[in-house]
């Protein structure tokens, strides 16, 4: 067996969950970007309903977004009222769209629902189609992978702070530095740049401390400021790239 780093029994399995927190992370920013809400028309919601190509739906009023998230973020449809206006579903290749019922271009109301029950003409055409399509059953949350999305963020910002705190001592930074970096930064991004710089558990990292003991290292207060710096930064850069792409690129329902 090769001699790993001082301290740790193995530099293969050090560098394997190296390998497996990157993949974990990568997972789950790419299902949350594939999940994530994305306006369409009322149009575009009928031909889906018609087509039997609705998994989930959900009637709600207001999108609440976490905004700067530690990990991965997601948008929750809430509803305090009738149904609508706004019509969540999601398709079976898992994307998940929504638009306002209560901008239609035409549309033709009967007595197949409860009028009542609903915000406006553009929400009961919607709830008739449901029902011809046979597709009331399906209302459920559309968000069902975000549990999955939420448990691989969980568990991996977890294996890196008990590693950054309980495994072997960090480099460049302290363990105070990298532990308010990981969980301020949005996104998980501080875990990919304590990867990049610091090079956790590699026989890199125990060279610098080999060749210069004293090397000096990044202090907690410098780790909680760039955090905190980092979430609003990126939350204003991410609008910004909102407004100017689209939804495709970056989708914010409520921006």
């Amino acid at each position: 067996m090769s001699q790993g780093v001082p301290g740790v029994s193995s530099g293969r399995w050090w560098g394997a969950l190296r390998i497996t927190l990157v993949l974990l992370w990568l997972l789950g920013a790419a299902t949350t970007w594939w999940t994530a809400p994305r306006q369409q028309g009322y149009d575009r919601a009928r031909a889906d309903v018609v087509a039997g190509r609705v998994v989930a739906y959900q009637w709600g009023d207001r999108w609440q977004v976490d905004r700067s998230p530690p990990w991965f973020g997601s948008a929750t449809l809430w509803a305090s009222g009738t149904s609508g206006p706004l019509f969540a579903w999601r398709t079976p290749d898992g994307r998940v769209y929504w638009t306002n019922t209560d901008r239609f271009g035409q549309v033709s109301t009967t007595g197949a629902v409860e009028q009542e029950s609903y915000s406006g003409p553009g929400a009961v055409g919607i709830a008739q189609q449901l029902r011809v399509a046979g597709l009331e059953h399906r209302a459920d949350g559309v968000h069902s992978p975000m549990t999955v999305v939420s448990g691989t963020g969980l568990l991996v910002a977890v294996v890196a702070l008990v590693v950054v705190v309980a495994g072997p001592a960090p480099v460049r930074g302290t363990r105070w530095f990298w532990f308010w970096l990981i969980s301020l930064a949005p996104y998980g991004l501080g875990l990919l740049f304590w990867m990049a710089r610091d090079h956790p558990w590699s026989r890199s990292a125990a060279a610098v401390t080999t060749r210069s003991p004293t090397y000096p290292r990044d202090r907690g207060v410098l780790g909680f400021g760039v955090g905190a710096l980092a979430s609003v930064l990126i939350g204003a850069v991410l609008l910004i790239v909102h407004q100017s792409l689209g939804d495709w690129w970056v989708p914010r329902p409520d921006a």
